[in-house]
């Protein structure tokens, strides 16, 4: 969806440089000849009206993508996907400018985190807004046209941004209002165990010290989860039903990565839905279900990854070169093994801690699953193509038993002490 008016914070008719309007109508073309001359307008303008003018509109596209659903990391993830590095500097850039109407209190800490990611601190690193364009050429050290043309690039992908499912509340309201859920006492003590062990595990050469590392942080996970659920039920935890984010779930092999991390979200408490077009899915569950999912599904990709990375160079050693059938049915094994592993260590957790507390757990669970289907009504499912290599396949599966859920007894009271 695209608005046919050119776009300014309120919506002013007055041009800013000669031309002003007819370089950024390009926006709304089809073809490279309207981009280009787009740019020829924009790059022979006086260079401080040029960056004041792009400032405005880029602010305005930002806003008009969070109006939309879209937060800053999703937007990074999609200009990376589509356009170049460049494009991602601008658009921090133009996140920050427009970042400078709200104060730190009224950012939501999900996406002051990505603001952070992306680069965007408490001020702009340009000194005024006049002086923007002639930084910027510094900065790239390009010509003004080719500057031009990435700037109307970047913008023009920004007003082609569909409406999606808002996951969170944006910037810009009262404190009270972007507030999200916080932390249970003890919780960030137990995300800093919890990554450790991940990181550990990642690091390791040795497959069965992995597989208890990561089985561990499965285990504290689950043991969280309980505990969250006890400290909500008891009106001392933090209030409010399920909320939402989004994971970004990147080419080559996004199916199989989808896979998984709907795997990692189903033994979490959680419902993932993805959307393949924009390269992310969405993740529904309480908020420390949600922190346990994003560290997770991470480490195991990096470990999975890994250990693909060895066996393909095993394969090649024998004289094998199908890597890409390899590759994809590799992971989707791997996703569909861990899947099992993941809810059998959810299960053992909650036999030996829950007891009582199953009705809990399980109005939990209904809470998760009516949220996802308000946000969700319509989703359809995606069959899995590639697999057809059965050496991929089973070596993934090997490693998924690798890194899965169970270390011995020894084992997981050894890295606990």
């Amino acid at each position: 969806m695209t608005d046919r008016t050119t776009p300014g914070p309120d919506q002013a008719t007055d041009q800013a440089f000669p031309g002003a309007d007819r370089a950024f109508s390009a926006l709304y073309g089809t073809g490279d000849e309207d981009l280009d001359l787009g740019a020829s307008l924009l790059a022979a303008a006086p260079w401080p009206d040029a960056g004041r003018e792009v400032l405005r509109r880029g602010e305005e596209f930002v806003r008009r993508a969070w109006d939309r659903g879209w937060q800053p990391a999703d937007v990074a993830r999609l200009v990376a996907r589509d356009l170049k590095e460049v494009h991602v500097r601008l658009l921090a850039d133009l996140v920050a400018a427009e970042h400078r109407r709200y104060g730190r209190a009224c950012v939501p800490p999900r996406w002051q985190a990505q603001l952070t990611e992306l680069g965007v601190g408490g001020q702009v690193w340009w000194k005024s807004d006049e002086k923007y364009a002639e930084a910027l050429a510094r900065r790239e050290r390009t010509d003004r046209f080719a500057l031009a043309t990435a700037v109307l690039e970047l913008l023009r992908l920004l007003l082609r941004l569909p409406s999606i499912e808002p996951v969170g509340p944006a910037p810009g309201g009262a404190p009270a209002l972007v507030r999200e859920a916080r932390p249970a006492p003890g919780e960030p003590r137990m995300l800093t165990r919890i990554r450790a062990l991940l990181a550990k595990a990642e690091a390791t050469e040795y497959p069965e010290e992995a597989e208890a590392l990561t089985g561990k942080a499965q285990e504290l996970m689950a043991r969280h989860s309980i505990d969250e659920a006890v400290l909500a039920a008891e009106g001392n935890g933090a209030a409010g039903g399920p909320g939402a984010c989004r994971i970004g779930v990147d080419a080559p092999y996004e199916t199989a990565k989808a896979i998984l991390l709907d795997a990692v979200a189903t033994a979490n408490r959680c419902r993932a839905v993805w959307n393949s077009e924009c390269g992310f899915s969405t993740v529904v569950g309480f908020e420390a279900d949600l922190e346990a999912v994003e560290l997770l599904y991470t480490s195991l990709l990096v470990q999975g990854t890994a250990a693909m990375t060895r066996a393909e160079a095993a394969q090649r050693a024998g004289g094998r070169k199908r890597t890409k059938s390899f590759r994809q049915s590799f992971l989707t094994a791997y996703a569909s093994r861990l899947g099992t592993r993941l809810a059998q260590a959810t299960e053992h957790v909650v036999e030996e801690s829950a007891g009582s507390l199953l009705p809990v757990l399980a109005a939990r669970d209904v809470a998760v699953t009516d949220r996802a289907e308000q946000m969700f009504p319509r989703t359809t499912s995606t069959r899995v193509r590639g697999v057809n290599d059965l050496a991929g396949w089973e070596h993934g599966t090997a490693a998924a038993d690798r890194a899965s859920v169970h270390g011995t007894r020894e084992q997981r009271d050894r890295l606990t002490r």
